[in-house]
């Protein structure tokens, strides 16, 4: 039963938790939402300022609230990779420190395998293979989950995001950053039908057809721009706020819902795990959950407070990994991108 303490910096929240294989001791999650909210998406410089500032304070509650010493520690993880450069490096060099100061493993993680170990947190029976549906303000990804640690992406977006398509679309129709969270407020009230809208399809080479998993979201932008642009030349700023939220959220969620099923039953999987922070979108969860039913297929939705950047999340890799006698080299460096298939190379495995 290993313990470890993770730090995770890799965009704007610091944070940093303890777990024990698959139980959480603490998890303290310091978000840079207000600081970033001004300019309508996080801006790296003060990011990286934040986390600084933020780190150490956050080391010490983790251990406070977790009542243990650093006799009780096993190993120090820390994420290396994808997210911001600068931001990386505060987390990765307080959790090495932290590992030769306390003579400690270190072990690096991969953010998007964070995401994925989400779902063990809240479901400490889950195993492999499964399907994860990763969706975030970086990240629309459809992995097939083999086994600890290794991984297929078999689908990806083309261009924007989930989430980033979310901040755009709410940019549009002047709401605040970020968008999903109001979005999905707002759809709550709106009819999903008001508007029919494209869910965004990738095409094959050689007119073979469309990619059955990839995602684009960047026509269903440029659709939401043109229907505000019309409805405003109708109606001046009188908008249907709701409905277009409704409409949207349901179109993002239908197509990312298609691919998924789609992908599991391919592959012959029975289990569809999501994370990220588009994972907490009601309007997703509520869709997901209704077509995975008819094929007779479970999905596990991590809670709320694990779908947006946590340690947690960070740490149950880690404990995985270790359990498994994977240890990283205090040499390794952090990489603003990397793909999942490749994350041994962060690893001396043995």
């Amino acid at each position: 039963m290993s313990v470890i303490l993770a730090v995770e910096s890799s965009c704007d929240e610091t944070s940093v938790a303890i777990v024990k294989n698959r139980n959480i001791l603490s998890n303290i999650i310091a978000s840079q939402i207000d600081l970033h909210k001004q300019y309508g998406g996080v801006v790296p410089e003060l990011a990286s300022r934040q986390h600084l500032e933020m780190v150490n304070p956050c080391i010490d509650k983790a251990l406070t609230d977790s009542q243990l010493s650093w006799n009780d520690i096993d190993a120090i993880a820390g994420t290396v990779t994808p997210g911001l450069v600068g931001s990386l490096i505060v987390g990765v060099t307080a959790a090495k420190t932290l590992a030769m100061v306390h003579n400690k493993p270190f072990l690096g993680i991969h953010h998007l395998e964070g995401h994925i170990y989400a779902s063990y947190l809240n479901d400490p029976d889950l195993e492999p293979p499964f399907l994860c549906l990763l969706v975030s303000g970086g990240h629309t990804s459809l992995i097939h989950v083999k086994a600890s640690g290794v991984y297929e992406n078999i689908g990806s977006t083309r261009d924007d995001a989930a989430g980033e398509a979310f901040d755009k679309v709410a940019r549009l129709l002047g709401l605040p950053y970020p968008g999903g969270p109001i979005i999905d407020k707002l759809a709550k009230e709106g009819n999903r039908e008001a508007f029919k809208l494209p869910e965004g399809r990738v095409s094959l080479p050689n007119n073979q057809g469309f990619h059955p998993y990839d995602s684009s979201f960047s026509g269903l932008k440029t659709a939401m721009l043109r229907l505000i642009t019309k409805l405003k030349e109708e109606n001046g700023d009188n908008l249907p706020i709701a409905d277009l939220c409704a409409s949207f959220q349901f179109t993002v969620a239908k197509a990312l819902t298609k691919r998924a099923i789609r992908a599991c039953l391919d592959l012959n999987l029975t289990k569809i795990a999501v994370g990220g922070g588009v994972a907490a979108n009601s309007g997703l969860r509520q869709h997901l959950s209704q077509e995975a039913d008819k094929h007779n297929l479970q999905v596990f939705f991590p809670p709320l407070t694990l779908c947006t950047d946590n340690a947690a999340m960070i740490a149950c890799a880690a404990c995985d990994h270790f359990n498994h006698h994977w240890r990283s080299p205090l040499s390794v460096g952090v990489v603003s991108r990397m793909n999942i298939e490749e994350i041994h190379k962060l690893y001396d495995i043995t």
